[in-house]
This record gives structure tokens, sequence and C-alpha cells, in this order.
């Protein structure tokens, strides 16, 4: 079973996400901020998969994406509403 954590502060996409996958046979971790992220990554750290947006409440995507970097190497996918050439780029 693949484990994917996904971590986006919009409780729609978040809940849409996480079905579609559930349905696909993942098994699903969510987090709605980056300090409930770093909580679930303290705990799992056999991920799959990371789904991260770029703009979280607490913090940005990038900075929890560095910090993940200092001790994964999962793949992440980040999710972006900006299109700054800039953005994509440093993501």
């Amino acid at each position: 079973m693949i484990k994917i954590l996904i971590v986006d502060d919009d409780f729609e996409l978040l809940e849409l996400l996480t079905r579609h996958l559930q349905n696909e046979g993942s098994h699903i971790l969510a987090a709605g901020t980056a300090k409930q992220a770093k909580q679930l990554l303290n705990d799992k750290k056999d991920l799959d998969l990371i789904i991260l947006d770029v703009m979280l409440p607490d913090s940005t995507g990038f900075e929890l994406l560095s910090e993940i970097r200092k001790s994964m190497q999962t793949p992440v996918i980040m999710l972006t509403a900006r299109g700054d050439k800039i953005d994509r780029v440093t993501g």
C-alpha cells in the first residue's frame, strides 16, 4: 500500500485528494498546517510521497520542504495557485 502525506490548508481540496487517493488504494495522512505535518512526519518516516501546498497558514511549503529534506528524500509534489516562473523553479 502506498503511503502519502497531503499537506494543504484548503479543506475541500484536502478532502477531495484524500478520498480519491484512498479509493485508489493508498493510505493517506492529512495535515492542514506545517505544524501538523511535522508532527506526522516525526511518527512516519516510511512515506512514499508527499503532496505539499506552497501556501500554508503557519509557514510556506518551501520552508517545510527544506526541513523535510534534512532527514528524508521522499518524492514531493508541490501544489500552488501561484503561477510565477520563480515559484515553479524554486519548487
